[in-house]
């Protein structure tokens, strides 16, 4: 899907976090007229421990019904989903993790897991929804992605990285074609890892119709949007998001000094030369922010924070109370941490009690490497590739050749992001993510105590409140 003069949105929902931008936050969206986003990240691992918890309301069981390969969907629940869900306090199965070789039910698991996200946000509806990637996290892509085609995903997104090969993936599931993603290796011979999916030998057929989606890459400045469009087909393109270093979750690293300056301002003139639509995202949640960015060129904006507060998303109930709380009252704190992500990237954390901000929780917690979302892939002293992580247990990181420097003072989003959407192992503490700015909650609540939907979030945006 490309965008036109009949959609246009004003406002992209971000694709936040893990399970944060849920379907329900993104089906809500959309039904208002704007661009509803899912995340898909890590979403394969949310997905077994809710069918663990007996699939609530049924939704992921009649989404799945609708998947084209039922065989698959049967083996999916099988392993995971448990009539009734598991008794309060029961550790969840272990989900497989990925590596260059994922077994074949984790291969079916993702593919169902990111069918039913999108085939969830759709549903009722025909308004366009979007799916969110980073482009980090890239051993699940070539299932993932399949997943969100086949389920009619109108728009796919991705930052966190230079996407240059998602517009052959999106190409290669439309058209029926093996799906191959290289992924990065750190080694003196091997240097990259070729992914590759073959859906149709896979599950033994095709679906009877899949439609492209349209492509809008996430990035940080005029150069990378450059790069993009000089080394991707004509085309491949739908639009670009611009976010700027105040936006919540990874941020692009400064580019002088380790300290955002004039080299990380964005010309958007220049952006608005290159011929295609484009958001800003960054501290942007005001209707005098939107209305600035329609005045210089741009279609509008993305925002995060004012959609992971609303009672539609996907956050822990209790977690999005404190922090909007504590917001409406000026005392909340965040701070972009350099190291904590094993990304590279600097990340935006929220600093709340109970939380792995508090230095003494952090160091409290066992360290652990059991979801595997974010390993690096590195070449083994004979020849073979494995994994390895920052945040993994020091005395498993180093033997694998990693820098014991680089493992001080990091942290596993992997479980903490995971318990953040309340879907945690008991002894694994959330970490949370917001932009710097969260002045819109007094205008969305009348005390601390408040709450407030997507509708509300949407009218205070355009100014219909």
């Amino acid at each position: 899907m490309s965008f036109s003069k009949a959609f246009r949105p004003k406002i992209i929902q971000g694709g936040m976090g893990v399970n944060i931008s849920n379907w329900h936050l993104a089906k809500a969206v959309s039904m208002l007229g704007q661009l509803g986003t899912v995340s898909g990240v890590a979403f394969e691992r949310i997905f077994a421990r809710i069918l663990q918890r007996g699939d609530p309301g049924g939704h992921l069981r009649r989404a799945l019904s609708h998947f084209p390969f039922p065989e698959h969907v049967a083996r999916v629940l099988e392993a995971f989903y448990v009539e009734g869900g598991i008794p309060p306090n029961t550790a969840f199965k272990a989900t497989p993790v990925f590596s260059t070789n994922p077994s074949s039910l984790l291969i079916s698991l993702t593919v169902c897991a990111n069918f039913a996200l999108v085939w969830l946000a759709k549903e009722g509806h025909s308004n366009p929804v979007s799916i969110n990637y980073l482009e980090k996290v890239a051993l699940p892509h070539v299932y993932a992605i399949t997943g969100a085609i086949f389920a009619g995903v109108d728009f796919v997104t991705m930052g966190a990285g230079i996407p240059l090969q998602i517009p052959e993936v999106i190409n290669a599931v439309a058209e029926g074609r093996v799906v191959k993603y290289r992924v990065p290796v750190e080694g003196k011979n091997i240097t990259s890892y070729e992914m590759s999916f073959n859906p149709e030998r896979f599950f033994g057929g095709r679906p009877l119709s899949v439609i492209k989606p349209g492509f809008i890459p996430i990035i940080a400045s005029n150069l990378l949007a450059t790069i993009l469009m000089k080394r991707l087909p004509e085309g491949s393109i739908d639009g670009f998001v611009i976010e700027e270093p105040t936006a919540g979750g990874h941020n692009a690293p400064p580019r002088k000094g380790g300290v955002y300056g004039e080299k990380d301002l964005v010309d958007y003139s220049k952006i608005a030369s290159l011929g295609l639509p484009f958001w800003i995202g960054g501290s942007y949640a005001s209707p005098e922010k939107l209305k600035w960015t329609l005045e210089i060129g741009a279609s509008g904006i993305q925002v995060g924070s004012i959609f992971a507060l609303c009672e539609q998303s996907g956050m822990d109930n209790g977690l999005r109370r404190r922090i909007r709380k504590l917001g409406f009252e000026g005392k909340l704190n965040i701070r972009t941490d350099i190291v904590f992500s094993s990304t590279g990237f600097p990340f935006k954390i929220v600093e709340l009690e109970g939380t792995l901000s508090n230095r003494n929780v952090y160091e409290a917690r066992e360290r652990r490497c059991d979801q595997g979302v974010l390993v690096t892939l590195f070449e083994r002293e004979d020849g073979s590739i494995g994994s390895r992580c920052p945040a993994e247990p020091v005395e498993k990181f180093v033997p694998k050749g990693g820098n014991e420097k680089d493992a001080v003072d990091r942290g596993c989003l992997c479980n903490a992001l995971i318990s953040t959407a309340g879907f945690g192992d008991e002894k694994e503490p959330p970490v949370v993510t917001l932009g710097d700015d969260v002045s819109f909650l007094p205008h969305l609540m009348a005390s601390g105590d408040g709450f407030y939907g997507a509708e509300d979030a949407v009218n205070y945006l355009l100014g219909t409140k």
